[in-house]
């Protein structure tokens, strides 16, 4: 699932007026659940805030919050335990790193939703147009680093809920992941094991945007000193 905000969620106000640049749809207009997504007018003030944040961002609204809002206290607490694991800018995990972990478990979880939308994102954050893909059908035969391969080794580990030993803790240390690191990739994999699980009871379906996300390089608009300034 995927949210790039820090915006702290506050309870209890419910929206009236607000401005109609989210639109929600209920589930007869646009089929991306088999809840019913409730309609903007409905919903608390500091979620319709938070929706309106990422789709000024992204320049769209992913469906996963569309249909999260069916139960707001649920949203933020989703949310909100999501922005502490995938946003943060400590530790020896980058953005890069976070979403590969995401994609590798939620394939092995058969998560359409999370392999769609985090492929999409590491496919931005990491430059590399191909390798979530890879992963996404066999991280085993993947083109990955040995600090990569580790690091899903054991997020998988995390994910079959397999046991965890010391051992694969000195593993991950000879990569060069310290035991925060490790508790990081760890916590990545058991939340989103509950997130793909989310989604595959919902039946959430990704947004269509996500499929050429970070495929084809954006080309770069000419500086305003670059830019011919006619005859």
């Amino acid at each position: 699932m995927i949210v790039q905000s820090s915006v702290l969620l506050t309870k209890g106000r419910v929206c009236h007026g607000m401005p109609t640049s989210v639109r929600l749809y209920s589930s007869e207009e646009e089929r991306i659940s088999r809840y019913p997504v409730p309609y903007r007018k409905n919903l608390p003030y500091d979620i319709v805030e938070l929706m309106e944040e990422v789709e000024a961002k992204g320049g769209f609204l992913p469906n996963v919050f569309k249909v999260l809002a069916h139960r707001p206290a649920e949203f933020r607490a989703f949310f909100a335990y999501y922005d502490a694991l995938m946003n943060k800018e400590t530790g020896g995990l980058s953005k890069a790193d976070r979403e590969l972990i995401v994609v590798a478990t939620s394939a092995h979880n058969h998560c359409l939703y999370c392999v769609v939308s985090h492929s999409a994102l590491h496919r931005i954050y990491s430059k590399k147009p191909t390798l979530a893909d890879q992963v996404a059908v066999n991280y085993q035969v993947a083109d990955l680093s040995a600090r990569e391969r580790a690091m899903l080794d054991f997020a998988l580990t995390v994910c079959r809920s397999e046991t965890v030993t010391d051992e694969l803790f000195s593993s991950l240390g000879a990569h060069g992941f310290d035991r925060e690191d490790i508790w990081d990739i760890g916590a990545i994999a058991a939340f989103f094991a509950m997130s793909n699980r989310l989604a595959n009871l919902t039946d959430m379906r990704p947004n269509t945007e996500f499929y050429n996300m970070g495929r084809v390089p954006r080309e770069k608009r000419p500086k305003p000193d670059e830019q011919d300034s006619g005859p």
